[in-house]
């Protein structure tokens, strides 16, 4: 806030030890206040605009000097704190510089994680969910077309037996080749 310096005068420390010695008077009982009471036929009272000066001024109590009435000021805020000194300023600057330069390798670090897992997971879903080998199924053109000729003769079925005497000769041999395989 600010340093403030209080005087006190010797006159004042005088006045102080003697009202100290003085027998301090009781104080009064305030006397009860009466609502003055208008009578109809009494004449209305008036409100001077200026107050009446044949009063005379009530004297200060004893021992004490007259003060003025106290004044107030408006509360100023506290001033600002000094700006930084510059070497702060720099190495805070600094500071900011090389935790953007981490954040940013950090962000790079994880984008590569990122793509190489997603790369693993690809290469496991692959793996598990790839269907095992399977044999073609034997004689599948011979099948295709007898059912085209039962199609195309539907009226007259005996003209197909050709293309069935060769289906069933494929599956014959596709049976054979299926048993000399499993004895090895």
């Amino acid at each position: 806030m600010g340093d403030y310096t209080i005087q006190i005068s010797t006159k004042l420390i005088d006045q102080l030890a003697r009202d100290d010695e003085k027998v301090k008077r009781k104080a009064r009982k305030p006397k009860p206040k009466k609502k003055p009471t208008v009578q109809p036929h009494e004449e209305p009272l008036e409100f001077p605009s200026e107050p009446k000066t044949t009063s005379p001024a009530p004297a200060p109590a004893p021992g004490w000097p007259l003060q003025p009435p106290p004044m107030f000021l408006p509360v100023t805020p506290a001033p600002p704190p000094p700006p930084a000194t510059m070497p702060e300023v720099e190495a805070i600057r600094s500071i900011l510089k090389e935790s953007e330069a981490v954040l940013e390798k950090l962000e790079k670090q994880e984008a590569g994680a990122r793509q190489e897992l997603s790369k693993r997971a690809k290469e496991l879903h692959d793996k598990e969910f790839k269907l095992p080998y399977q044999n073609p199924m034997p004689c599948t053109q011979e099948r295709a077309g007898c059912l085209e000729c039962y199609k195309t003769n539907a009226k007259d079925p005996l003209k197909c037996a050709e293309a069935v005497k060769r289906f069933e000769a494929c599956a014959r041999m596709s049976v054979k080749n299926a048993t000399a395989k499993a004895d090895y």
